[in-house]
């Protein structure tokens, strides 16, 4: 699906005041539904039984204190005036961040990286290649490839600590633990439907709830104690740890729940923009928690009976608490399914970089981008809520697993943000230490609160986060190795040009689709496939589905196209490029829309074969042109008709150059590029159609040629395609580790055969398939 790019080809509408307002309102639903119902259990956690509340009202008016400045200092100085301007091309969470530091500094562990890549338009670097200085950390980190792994780790601990907080936070509610199962099955149940069918209904439900928190403390300062506000001042946090101690300290783990869900900010940036969750953070839902906080602080600090049983619904009015518990639990399911499908795209995000087993994803919204369901995903994620539910029993505990996995996911944002203020900012790193420190140093205080709560609940956090990261990084590591097997087995060109009827090879009718993971050469699955059945399609199509460290690639520059030997062999190599925002397509409009970019680049090649060759060196004639294996082009929505015109640039840095596409119907710009390595030349060609020149003299035997082609391309369409995929079998050498047989023999192949195959998450049809088995010794 293309429906990512399309938000943002619309980004320029999001400039004014009354757009912004409007995703304002929308971002109550989706984004601070977590972030809002934290009142419902901040002090009951802190008073748990770490500290009491006394006649001196020093501890409730520390915590309200801690409170304030937590909530001031963390989601509104570090999140919505510094972490979201981090954005890549309008996205923001972990990968984000991850993605911005692989563009400007060598550190991806992606396999098939191209020039290519760098001239893709959502491709955009701070400043450009020739202003950027290499710092001494750029430089530290390019050399030691450790430090590219450690970085990956990093950013998988971020985002298993997510998915952790995606089980944790449908499961914490106040409500009985039968009536909490049984709105945890309907709230999973209702996911295939997409959010965007239940949508309307998320946003009033939070505004009712902050302006309900808001009325609700209000009150209670009026009414109970209108000075607490003198609470807000440092001196009582100073003074709160004075007389706490150690208990004070352990109670910290209790504060930090009120911001959980600030991570959603940056998380769910691409939903919105960044003036819209500005806006809607600082003049409402901030505000409004600050009074809801000063407002449970006044009730308390007139009633030390409650001591034992403080909760958030002892300040609610009596003849107003039922009312208050359903918008409570309303509100509590909207910040559930903020986190639910924010689960969804996170695993989606680590299935593209080859950090998750093949899962299949359905985009659930023709309109609406980024809104996805996984079906796999999505079940256990509901059989995990429910045993959490059942197993811990009361909030206290699911409120010290949460704790920790929200301060895990803060403490990775501000190392990958240090990181981003240096490579991508180029600020001094005194700025991006200053910024480490700070706030570094504030997240650690509550991380340390938290692990105290290790045996009461905090350990169900790391046990999952341990668990999906050894998932994620046995996948990862074994994707590696198969694209080195494949990398070093590769056959030759002059291979594939020599088999034909004097070898007992036949051409037969029809489409053949190699998928490959390689970017050049011919793939082993391929030569293996020849060696036991000695025929291949008439078209031969070797296909490359791979991920560029972007969010989402513009559909006019996802294919890169070129030949594989000459124009009488037919056969061309494919390169299909997604964001790590991406949904693929399915089937039926991949297999339409290959067809119909394979006629274009015909017609391309033609036109520049008789064109150029008068004014390059390097372009041979077209019928001996079996070089032309290594030159690509980005062929995107064009019609080609008639006789081109056509002007040349060349170009040395291809990440500074950008492709307009003004009118697609007419004017295209084609990017040619050379395989990686040194001196590698961009070469941009812009074709203007004209019609009226379209049969002049000498083109004849040209146009004769283009429509053969175009022709056996067609018949071999309406032959049928065949999708030639490889089953493969991975195991270790003789002589490696045992851990490296533990991830290889068992872990990874246990994965393969219970997670879904590469046809089935393409949606290939049985009928069309054809499997080459294939044994990887690693």
């Amino acid at each position: 699906m293309d429906l990512e790019y399309s938000k943002f080809s619309d980004a320029s509408k999001k400039g004014s005041w009354k757009t912004a307002l409007l995703f304002a309102y929308q971002s109550l639903g989706v984004v601070y539904g977590d972030l809002s119902t934290s009142p419902l259990y901040v002090y009951k956690s802190t008073f748990a039984e770490d500290i009491q509340h006394s006649e001196s009202n020093e501890e409730i008016f520390g915590v309200l204190s801690f409170v304030f400045w937590t909530l001031t200092l963390v989601p509104l100085f570090k999140y919505v005036f510094v972490v979201l301007r981090a954005d890549d091309n309008g996205e923001g969470g972990t990968f984000a961040l991850y993605s911005l530091i692989c563009r400007h500094a060598n550190v991806s562990l992606l396999p098939n990286r191209q020039v290519a890549d760098e001239a893709v338009s959502t491709y955009k670097l701070e400043h450009p290649p020739e202003k950027r200085s290499s710092s001494r950390v750029k430089v530290y980190l390019e050399k030691h490839k450790v430090l590219h792994t450690a970085l990956l780790i990093l950013v998988l601990l971020g985002t298993c600590m997510v998915i952790g907080d995606g089980v944790l936070t449908p499961a914490i509610s106040d409500a009985v633990i039968p009536i909490t199962c049984f709105i945890l099955v309907c709230l999973f149940a209702l996911q295939h439907y997409g959010t965007h069918r239940v949508g309307f209904l998320f946003a009033p439900v939070v505004l009712t709830w902050l302006l309900c928190i808001s009325a609700l403390g209000l009150y209670n300062m009026i009414h109970w104690n209108p000075h607490v506000y003198k609470a807000l001042s440092p001196y009582y946090m100073f003074k709160f740890l004075k007389k706490t101690k150690k208990g004070g300290w352990m109670s910290l783990g209790g504060i930090l729940l009120c911001i959980t869900g600030s991570e959603a900010m940056f998380a769910d940036l691409g939903h919105f923009s960044y003036a819209a969750i500005q806006t809607a953070f600082t003049f409402l839902v901030y505000p409004a928690l600050i009074l809801a906080y000063m407002g449970q602080a006044a009730y308390l600090s007139q009633h030390h009976h409650t001591s034992y049983h403080i909760s958030f619904y002892v300040s609610v009015p009596e003849s107003a608490r039922w009312p208050v518990l359903v918008i409570a639990i309303l509100a509590s399911v909207v910040g559930s399914q903020a986190i639910i499908s924010g689960t969804f795209s996170i695993i989606n995000q680590s299935q593209s970089l080859g950090c998750f087993p093949r899962v299949k994803v359905i985009h659930t919204s023709d309109k609406i981008h980024g809104q996805i369901y996984i079906s796999e995903i999505n079940w256990v994620l509901m059989i995990l809520c429910i045993t959490v539910t059942i197993g811990f029993r009361d909030t206290k505990h699911m409120g010290n697993a949460s704790g920790l996995a929200v301060m895990t996911v803060m403490l990775v944002t501000t190392c990958l943000m240090s990181l981003v203020i240096i490579l991508c900012w180029n600020k001094p790193p005194a700025v991006a230490l200053s910024f480490l420190l700070f706030f570094g140093s504030i997240e650690l205080l509550y991380f340390s609160a938290s692990l105290t709560k290790f045996t009461e609940g905090a350990w169900l956090p790391i046990l999952l986060a341990l668990f999906l990261m050894t998932i994620m990084f046995v996948w990862h590591y074994a994707t590696i190795k198969k694209y080195e097997f494949d990398l070093h087995n590769k056959v030759s060109l002059e291979w594939l040009l020599a088999l034909g009827p004097s070898l007992g090879v036949a051409r037969v009718p029809g489409i053949g689709l190699v998928f490959t993971d390689l970017t050049s050469g011919i793939p082993a699955n391929f030569s293996r496939f020849v060696t036991n059945l000695p025929a291949y399609h008439r078209i031969l199509v070797f296909v490359c589905v791979k991920s560029v460290p972007v969010p989402f690639v513009p559909p006019a520059e996802r294919y890169l196209v070129g030949r594989v030997g000459p124009a009488a062999h037919r056969s061309y190599r494919c390169i299909v490029r997604y964001g790590y925002r991406d949904v693929h397509q399915d089937i039926d409009s991949f297999e339409t829309e290959l067809v119909a970019r394979l006629a274009d680049f015909i017609r391309y090649d033609w036109h520049r074969s008789q064109h150029t060759s008068p004014y390059a060196e390097d372009d041979a004639s077209h019928s001996n042109e079996s070089s032309s294996e290594r030159r690509l082009a980005v062929i995107g929505t064009v019609t080609f008709s008639g006789t081109p015109g056509y002007g040349i640039e060349e170009s040395v840095e291809p990440a500074s150059v950008s492709i307009g596409f003004s009118t697609v119907e007419s004017v295209t710009d084609v990017i040619e590029m050379q395989a990686v390595g040194a001196g590698a030349v961009e070469r941009r060609v812009r074709f203007a159609i004209d019609d009226d020149d379209s049969e002049s003299d000498g083109q004849t035997k040209m146009y004769v040629q283009l429509e053969e082609e175009l022709r056996d391309l067609m018949t071999a369409q309406e032959a049928g395609t065949a999708f030639i995929l490889g089953h493969t079998h991975v195991e270790t050498k003789q002589g490696s580790s045992i851990l490296k047989r533990l991830a290889i023999n068992f872990g990874y192949n246990f994965l393969r055969r219970n997670c879904r195959g590469p046809d089935v998450a393409l949606k290939v049809p049985p009928i069309s398939l054809l499997e080459v088995g294939m044994v990887y010794v690693v």
